[in-house]
């Protein structure tokens, strides 16, 4: 019989992930703040967000492959804490230098806490992945949301000093992480199990189609960042150019937008179990195309509909592909989660430089004109095998923690 999901321990990973991702979603919400402060321009503030998203997927990658191997239950404290020192960074620099130090810091944070915290998550999920993942992932897309918020209502109105308070959130998680520490300490026997299934493969499938459909779902993971981070860094620019909002009226409609994120993201992994992640890929990516070509031509109201529409639908592929990925190379969840999510860092970090560039060539507007387009890519969705058989009732995987897990 298959183990029921640790939901504490899932909670709790969840919650961390939440403060981890509010905190790192204050620096893009601030980069209207800084642009005037720092006399920045586009290409600039995209070099910021390329900063961090490239020192986040460069690593993450090399520390889920290593601790696939060699497990730190309390590595997820080390992170948040580099996570601290950039916000307190953040706050006292007055150079930009100083802007592409913090950011640094911040994305070797998130470059410890992603693969490892998504290990913890496949392990208290008992058998359920989807649904762990999911809950995992929501957490953080709820904290990537409230950080346009907090940075309009507390943090504009304070001035870059008061990005400092936040490192109390860095302090809680790191306490909390302390605890899942001891948890993932005490149920290391689940990790040994995962490191001895290992292999090179889906065991059903040559070694070529695996990599072809790790190719695939790398290619969606592209389609899917590039577009969400025209939002996260540039969305509300947009808004205050095309339509002359206010600056906090401008991140209210971030926040909307995120907050569809977060409900897609909830959304998609419990799907994916139910019915099959390939469809759920199918939906989401191809399923958003119509919503995407419309949007660079509607008015003020419509934007912001079309914009949570963009965001519920968008936001249900990640848990889908990374399980996806995950049942593609059994017993390397590090790696695989590292990969996916340094990948999605990196590619967001690229493309916000590249679409700083546009913007200052072109017109801010122009950028949601070329973006509409990236969603056509979830046409290469045909080219992944079929892995759904027997989906509602297969037991847990190895990677999953077994029966004690469940109560710990």
């Amino acid at each position: 019989m298959p183990a029921q999901p640790a939901l504490a321990v899932l909670a709790a990973i969840s919650f961390c992930h939440l403060l981890n991702d509010m905190m790192q979603a204050l620096l893009p919400a601030m980069y209207p703040m800084l642009k005037t402060g720092f006399g920045l321009d586009f290409g600039q503030i995209g070099l910021i967000t390329f900063t961090f998203q490239l020192t986040a997927s460069l690593l993450q990658p090399m520390i889920g492959l290593y601790t696939d191997h060699h497990p730190k239950p309390y590595s997820l404290m080390v992170g948040m804490s580099s996570t601290l020192i950039g916000l307190l960074f953040l706050s006292v620099t007055r150079s930009y230098t100083g802007l592409l130090v913090a950011a640094a810091l911040v994305g070797l944070g998130s470059a410890v806490f992603h693969p490892e915290s998504s290990r913890v998550a496949r392990m208290a999920s008992g058998g359920q992945h989807g649904f762990a993942q999911s809950f995992f992932q929501v957490g953080g897309n709820t904290g990537s949301a409230i950080g346009p918020l907090v940075a309009a209502f507390f943090v504009l109105p304070r001035g870059q000093g008061s990005v400092a308070w936040f490192s109390l959130a860095a302090l809680l998680a790191i306490t909390v992480l302390w605890t899942v520490g001891r948890w993932y300490g005490r149920h290391r026997g689940a990790v040994a199990a995962t490191r001895a299934g290992a292999g090179r493969g889906h065991p059903t499938l040559p070694p070529v189609k695996v990599r072809a459909a790790l190719a695939v779902l790398i290619v969606l993971i592209f389609s899917k960042y590039i577009y969400l981070t025209s939002f996260t860094s540039y969305y509300t620019f947009y808004l205050i150019h095309r339509f002359g909002v206010s600056v906090q009226s401008a991140q209210i409609h971030l926040f909307a937008f995120l907050g569809a994120v977060a409900a897609g993201t909830i959304i998609g992994g419990p799907v994916g179990d139910r019915i099959g992640r390939k469809y759920v890929i199918w939906c989401s990516i191809l399923g958003v195309l119509p919503f995407t070509l419309v949007l660079p031509y509607v008015n003020l109201f419509w934007t912001g509909v079309l914009s949570v529409i963009i965001g519920l639908i968008l936001a249900s592929a990640f848990s889908a592909i990374l399980v996806f990925a995950q049942e593609l190379v059994p017993g390397k969840v590090g790696l695989i989660s590292g990969l996916f999510f340094g990948f999605a860092f990196g590619t967001a970090g690229i493309g916000a430089a590249v679409l700083g560039r546009v913007a200052d060539r072109t017109s801010i507007e122009f950028v949601y004109h070329i973006c509409a387009f990236l969603p056509a890519l979830g046409l290469l969705t045909a080219w992944l095998p079929n892995l759904e058989t027997g989906v509602r009732t297969r037991p847990a995987h190895v990677d999953a923690a077994p029966d004690p897990v469940a109560t710990g």
